[in-house]
Formats: structure tokens, C-alpha cells, sequence
């Protein structure tokens, strides 16, 4: 494989810390490389370096005559006076940018859904980021080098990224370079990881999973150092190898000496002492939204808008659910609804005497009382102690010991909430909101600012926390981490997914297959696919619908009557509850079947 770029004796320094020493690394033609570490060690610095757009201290960057280094980096450079087509293609004609296979795929993966001839000035921010990754891949270019590309991008346009950089070059041309905190994304594309820490910069074979297994090795090796982050590397090797079989069949990662370095880990979460802990606390009714719809009234400017229809879901305690949509499709109403915060138009939300909410939002209103006190003077007005898990793995643990966790330092704790960076200030907030003791917890997006290390810190977190988890997030590695089940609102209803993201994305395929406004030849082919019932055959299906029904309703009953005698039982007796929970389980994978029979049937018969 051909040299393509390389940096020799990197020295880079900043007033008050110097951010590498003597750094040397290469790239080569095939290369698919992804930067992972810390916040602040380096990483953005590394890729400016290595793409042009920074000279370092001492050292040089050397590369190959005639080398084309495309660069997105987190900056917004677009002209607001500029129309999305001319920003992305210039100023060539209809004929050619339409002509070219890989335009035509970027702008149907990232653009589809945005006016040609729009102005960029009336853009949002995700809009703009997708703009401008847009315009960058649709050129043509040696080398790629992205600064958090998937920020602002949803779950299906993350996805198609991650495809059209595996296809963009063939196995042994072109080279990637990619920041990013997505770990499911560098587990996807990359085939090899440097991280950065420390000055350093070390690299390692293989993606994401590939580089949590090596990285427990070298941490095995030398155990004194960073202890920390050697038991949080295990316990994601634990999950990556026991929950994720399908990471593990990457290259590079060797399942035995997975197995014999995870051998000493527990499960992630006690789900049993969880529960009923959760159960304990919450009762046996947590939520429910009955045939649930939200319509928002007409404005000057646009008609009525429905956003949820005959939404039917009855929140459990303990239950860990993440939830899918596309941005607008109602994630934020359905979310309103569980908080209390937006009222349905039709149907009736209840809700169990017990329960308290608390919704990690985007904006960090909890900060704002704060910010010009130390961070010290905020943690010491909460609880003097919080209980951490369950069970046998219960512990209770003071505010500052859970700063430490979440990657706080001592020097930082004289550090006004203001002058926080973002990934520091989000971690707050969850403490925050965490020493409040609610019960329902609402998360949204909280992967904004967070590093790989200080996502898996709070990952681990969230495994002791007992209590309702509902999920929205764009990082699927996080939301297949923390939650144990995903829905999707899709036609403004709220489906179960028993296949998890890739079953969302499938069915999204296929809404987007489907003919806005079918003709009646357009509409030929569904009905192939999905034929209208007559006669006998119509009448049957009916009859297997109420059946279905009638099963549905029995089973509702029988799982609130199960989770009651869950609550009733004797907390002590593991192997009984253990029971109980499978039993529960059982009834709710069936309950999940019947649904999916119920939604084929109804879609036959309509």
C-alpha cells in the first residue's frame, strides 16, 4: 500500500499545556482510521495537523505530490446568502452534478428532505452540518478527513454515512480520518484506531471493539496505571462480547482472549434486584397512555398538524426503552406526555401517585442557577450520599466520589459552573438530576459533548440506577447499551421494535419506498406485495384480529397481575423473583409477536 501522509517529531504546545511531544504515525492508501480519546488531549489538533490546517511547533507533516485532502472539520464556513444547490454542486450545470452516480447518492442520503433552492440562512443548525457534509462528499478526494461528521445526524443518516464511506473507495485506495464519539460509527468503518492521550499517540489494529480488547490487554499490563479506566474498558468488553456478537466478528478481535479477560466480570446490570427495587419504589403503575393523540392547533402560517394517533403504552417500572423517529416525528411530544409537560388532545395520560420524573434536556436549564458558583459550592447543597445499584452490588456513595466517576478532578472542583467546557457542564447536570432521586428518567440526546471514556462512565452509572429509563439519542452504540428494548414512532403511532435499530431502519426503507400519492398504476406493485382481502379469506382475518385482541387484552392483565405479585414478593428470595421475571418476560415476548400479527392483519384488511 502506498504512503499517502505522515507526520514526523509532532510538537505541538499551548500556553498552559503541552498537547503532543514527538509524535510520528503514517497513513497509507486503504487506511480507515479512527481518533478516539479523551476531550482536550488532542484529537481535533491531530486531524488539523495531519490535513493542512495547522502547522505544528516543531515537526513536519509530509505527504504525497498532488494529494487532495478533503476536510470537515466543526466550524460552519457557509455563506447564508447561498442556496443549498449552489453550496453543494457550485456552479456546475443541472446535466452534470445530476450525472454523477455519487452526487445523485449524497444528496439523496443527506438532502432529500430539504428545498433545493433554499437559503442556507434559513437553515437549522443540524440542516446547515448537513449542508456542508453534503457539499465536502461530493467532491473527490485522496484522503477524508472528518471532525465529528455524525453530530446533528439522526440514526438513518448516520447509518447511510457509514455506507457510502465503506463503498466510496475500493478496499486498497483512498484513506479516512475520523473524529468522532459514536462508537457504533467506528466500529462500522474503521479498520484501524489511534488514540490519543497522554502527548501520545498509540495505535491499534481493528475498530472500536478491536481497540476496547487491546486496550484492556495494555491496561492488564500495567494495572497501576489508570485504573479507572482499565475496570470501565473491562465491563464494555463484557458487554461488547457477551451482548453484541455481531461487533465481535469484526477483524482483529480475538474472542478468546476476550473471554478469558472478561471472565471476572458480572453481568452489567442485576436486573432482578433492579427491578424489584424499581418496583419498590414506583409501584405497580408508573405511566399509562390510553389511545393517546397530540394535535397541534393551526397557526397564521400552517394548518392543524397531527403529531401522536391511538398511542397505547403502558410504562413499566424498570423498564429501560429507547426511543426512534426521525427528527419531527413526535419523539419530543411522546416524551412531554410520560413528563407531564404537553397534554393529549385525545385519549388520557395516567400516571402513578408515586411517580417522579426528571428529563436531562439539551439545553442545561439546571446549570443556570449555578453558573457563577464553584463547583464545589453546588455539590455540597445535595444529598450527602447516593445509593449506587442493588442488591448484593448496593453501595452508597458521597456526591465528590461520584464527580471522580463521571472524570471530575480536584483542581476542577474550584471551577465556576460557567467556565465548565460542554462535556463537563452535561455531566453536572446528570449529577444533578441524579441526587434528586426521581424514578422516571427521560434522557434526551445525552451523548452531546461526551467522550468514548466519559460515555461508558456514564453508561456504567445508568447500569445501578433503579428506576424507568426512557432513552432518545442519535448514538446507537449508547441507546443499545443502556436500554434493553427500542420503539419507534412511525406514521404517528408508536411501535414496538423487536429487532432493535436495524428492524427501525428497515421499516423506514420501506416508508420511503412507498409512493407519497400512489397512483392507481403506482399503487399496483404494494398490493402485491400486500393484497386486499375478499370474501372468505377478508372474514377470516377479522375473526384472527379479534382473537388477537381478545389475547392481548388477557396478557395486559396478566403482566400488571404478575408485576403486582413481583412487588408483593419476598425481596430476599432471589431465585423467586428470578422466576417472576422470567415469567413476565415471556409474557411480554409473546404480547410483542401478537403484535406484529395484529399490525399484518390490520394492514391486509384496511
Amino acid at each position: 500500500m502506498a504512503h499517502l501522509l505522515g507526520a514526523e517529531a509532532l510538537h505541538v504546545e499551548f500556553p498552559t499545556k503541552v498537547v503532543f511531544d514527538s509524535v510520528t504515525l503514517g497513513l497509507n492508501e486503504g487506511d480507515r482510521v479512527g481518533i478516539v480519546g479523551r476531550n482536550g488531549d488532542g484529537k481535533s489538533t491531530l486531524l488539523k495537523l495531519l490535513a493542512g490546517t495547522m502547522t505544528p511547533d516543531s515537526g513536519r507533516v509530509t505527504r504525497v505530490g498532488g494529494l487532495r485532502v478533503g476536510v470537515l472539520d466543526q466550524q460552519d464556513t457557509l455563506d447564508d446568502a447561498d442556496t443549498i444547490g449552489h453550496a453543494v454542486v457550485g456552479d456546475a450545470a443541472e446535466h452534470e452534478w445530476a450525472g454523477d452516480a455519487r452526487t445523485r447518492d449524497v444528496i439523496a442520503g443527506l438532502l432529500a428532505d430539504l428545498p433545493w433552492d433554499a437559503p442556507i440562512g434559513s437553515l437549522s443548525g443540524g440542516q446547515r452540518r448537513r449542508v456542508a457534509l453534503a457539499r465536502l462528499l461530493a467532491g473527490d478526494w485522496d484522503v477524508l478527513a472528518l471532525d465529528e461528521p455524525t453530530n446533528h445526524l439522526d440514526v438513518e443518516a448516520i447509518a447511510w454515512l457509514a455506507e457510502h464511506l465503506k463503498r466510496r473507495w475500493t478496499p486498497q485506495a483512498g484513506a479516512l480520518l475520523v473524529v468522532t464519539h459514536d462508537r457504533w460509527f467506528l466500529d462500522e468503518v474503521c479498520t484501524r484506531t489511534w488514540e490519543v492521550h497522554d502527548r501520545i499517540v498509540e495505535p491499534f489494529e481493528g475498530g472500536y471493539a478491536a481497540y476496547i480488547l487491546q486496550r484492556v490487554e495494555r491496561d492488564r499490563q500495567a494495572a497501576s496505571i489508570e485504573a479507572r479506566r482499565q475496570n470501565l474498558a473491562r465491563k464494555e468488553l463484557a458487554w461488547l462480547r457477551r451482548g453484541a456478537p455481531a461487533r465481535t466478528s469484526k477483524p482483529k478481535f480475538r474472542i478468546e482472549a476476550a473471554n478469558v479477560l472478561i471472565a471476572d466480570v458480572p453481568e452489567l446490570r442485576d436486573r432482578v434486584s433492579l427491578q424489584s427495587l424499581a418496583v419498590s419504589r414506583l409501584g405497580k403503575d408508573v405511566v399509562d397512555l390510553l389511545d393517546a393523540g397530540v394535535t397541534y392547533p393551526a397557526t397564521p402560517d400552517s394548518p392543524p398538524r397531527t403529531v401522536l394517533t391511538d398511542v397505547e403504552w403502558r410504562v413499566a417500572p424498570g423498564e429501560r426503552t429507547g426511543i426512534l423517529g426521525v427528527n419531527g416525528a413526535g419523539k419530543s411530544t411522546l416524551l412531554g406526555l410520560i413528563a407531564g409537560t404537553v397534554q393529549p388532545t385525545s385519549g388520557r395520560v395516567k400516571r402513578g401517585k408515586t411517580v417522579k420524573v426528571a428529563v436531562l434536556t439539551q439545553r442545561m436549564d439546571e446549570l443556570d442557577p449555578h453558573l457563577d458558583e464553584p463547583v464545589r459550592i453546588v455539590v455540597s447543597r445535595l444529598r450527602t450520599s447516593y445509593t449506587f445499584g442493588a442488591g448484593s452490588k448496593a453501595q452508597e456513595l458521597t456526591p465528590g466520589q461520584l464527580l471522580e466517576r463521571m472524570g471530575f478532578s480536584s483542581a476542577q472542583l474550584s471551577t465556576p459552573v460557567r467556565d465548565l467546557s460542554g462535556g463537563q457542564k452535561r455531566r453536572l447536570q446528570l449529577l444533578l438530576i441524579l441526587l434528586d432521586q426521581p424514578n422516571v428518567l427521560i434522557l434526551d440526546e445525552p451523548t452531546n459533548d461526551l467522550d468514548t471514556d466519559m460515555l461508558a462512565a456514564i453508561e456504567e452509572l445508568l447500569d445501578g440506577w433503579a428506576g424507568t429509563l426512557l432513552v432518545v439519542s442519535h448514538d446507537r452504540y449508547f441507546m443499545e447499551r443502556v436500554t434493553d428494548q427500542q420503539y419507534a414512532i412511525l406514521d404517528h403511532r408508536l411501535r414496538h421494535l423487536p429487532g432493535g435499530v436495524d428492524e427501525y431502519l428497515r421499516l423506514r426503507q420501506l416508508q420511503r419506498d412507498r409512493p407519497a400519492n400512489p397512483t392507481p398504476a403506482a399503487s399496483a406493485p404494494a398490493s402485491t406485495s400486500a393484497p386486499e382481502l375478499s370474501g372468505a379469506a377478508r372474514r377470516a382475518a377479522q375473526k384472527e384480529l379479534q382473537a388477537i385482541e381478545r389475547r392481548l387484552a388477557k396478557l395486559t392483565a396478566q403482566a400488571a397481575a404478575d408485576r403486582t405479585a413481583l412487588a408483593d414478593h419476598d425481596q430476599a428470595d432471589y431465585v423467586g423473583l428470578g422466576e417472576k421475571m422470567r415469567a413476565i418476560g415471556e409474557v411480554e415476548a409473546e404480547v410483542a409477536t401478537l403484535e406484529e400479527r395484529w399490525l399484518e392483519l390490520s394492514e391486509a384488511v384496511e
